[in-house]
């Protein structure tokens, strides 16, 4: 497919209308580490109201996870100092890759066929296949996940994405991430670790994420075995960092750092869970966390407010893990997300703090 007018590795400013700008101080801004309550959005005018109006003719869940991944805003805040300079950006979806993605909707044979048959386990590889089909189809693509092996036994790491831009070979990795905020001790919201902003799983932190893209995976091409695989030298490694971040009862705060329109949620454990506005629930599958649900009005399992305090009552006294929960209202024969969030555990916070005592949770 030919190259499409639209390049997405174009850089945008980092700055207020390409111009250089002070600091502001107010009830939208933190600097530098001041933060900032902000309540829930409105419900409709968030981000899933705003996709909705977008892209509400894309039904089928592989098309719409792309479209957001092209379309949703950075997690980060390219801009801030905490990443570097490091942080790739998407351009402005343009009407032709608008029309390129309503093509898909008609027909998603092409898209059907790059993802394959196999069952993704994985949410970041997922993003990772879909993203390497945009490349692809819009010939950017140099490599995807191009493993480097100091020796048979001993691999280095591996380039999410070598990506042609011009005459340029740029190396971009992507992450899709998911974490909850909890500024109770002894996470400090505002000491720039990011550390207070948790995996669900409790496996990572934010902080400690980007820490390992930014010292480790994006200097790969510096080293000796990954040179001698590169068809030219690496011109800038980024990171493009997409996701969700989630709230103690969708009430947001603003950390410096993080991109001020970021896709938002709201956390709750289980005891608090009653609290949940809304009045139709849908508990979302992994595979379709990236976009806001859209599902059919007649074969959709949807859950009223007694059925949800029922089924995850019932899960938490078994499996006992995090419930992303989509509230949903009926819209033109199909069921919209409206919010979302995570239900976790009642002693979440507690298994929280005693994994960051035994050192398997970053502080």
């Amino acid at each position: 497919m030919a190259r499409c007018p639209w390049s997405p590795l174009t850089i945008r400013p980092t700055c207020c209308g390409g111009r250089k700008t002070r600091p502001r101080h107010g009830p939208t801004c933190a600097w530098p580490g001041a933060c900032v309550t902000t309540p829930p959005d409105a419900g409709d005018d968030n981000f899933q109201a705003r996709f909705e109006r977008r892209w509400g003719h894309l039904t089928r869940s592989h098309v719409r996870a792309l479209a957001w991944l092209l379309d949703a805003p950075d997690l980060l805040d390219p801009a801030s100092p905490h990443w570097r300079g490091r942080i790739a950006m998407l351009g402005a979806v343009t009407p032709a890759v608008a029309d390129w993605l309503a093509a898909l909707e008609a027909d998603p044979a092409p898209l059907d066929a790059a993802l394959g048959q196999r069952f993704y386990s994985r949410l970041g590889l997922y993003a990772e296949k879909l993203m390497a089909f945009y490349f692809q189809q819009h010939g950017m693509l140099a490599a995807h996940g191009l493993q480097v092996r100091a020796n048979r036994n001993d691999t280095v790491g591996e380039f999410d994405f070598l990506l042609r831009d011009g005459g340029r070979l740029l190396h971009w990795e992507l992450a899709t991430k998911f974490y909850l905020f909890d500024s109770a001790p002894p996470w400090d919201a505002d000491d720039g670790s990011f550390n207070c902003l948790i995996g669900p799983n409790l496996a990572d932190t934010l902080g400690a994420k980007m820490r390992k893209i930014l010292d480790k995976q994006l200097v790969l091409a510096s080293h000796p075995a990954a040179q001698a695989l590169l068809p030219q030298p690496v011109d800038r490694a980024q990171a493009l960092v997409k996701g969700w971040l989630f709230y103690p009862g969708g009430v947001r705060r603003a950390l410096e750092g993080i991109s001020q329109p970021h896709c938002h949620g709201f956390w709750f454990t289980l005891a608090e869970s009653a609290a949940l506005e809304g009045e139709r629930f849908i508990l979302m599958p992994r595979l379709e966390w990236l976009a806001p649900m859209k599902a059919p009005l007649a074969t959709a399992p949807v859950l009223d407010r007694a059925e949800l305090q029922q089924v995850l009552a019932r899960h938490m006294a078994t499996v006992a893990t995090p419930q992303m929960v989509a509230v949903v209202v009926p819209q033109d024969g199909w069921w919209v997300e409206r919010a979302r969030g995570f239900v976790v555990p009642d002693d979440w916070r507690a298994q929280a703090v005693a994994r960051r005592l035994a050192g398997t949770l970053p502080s």
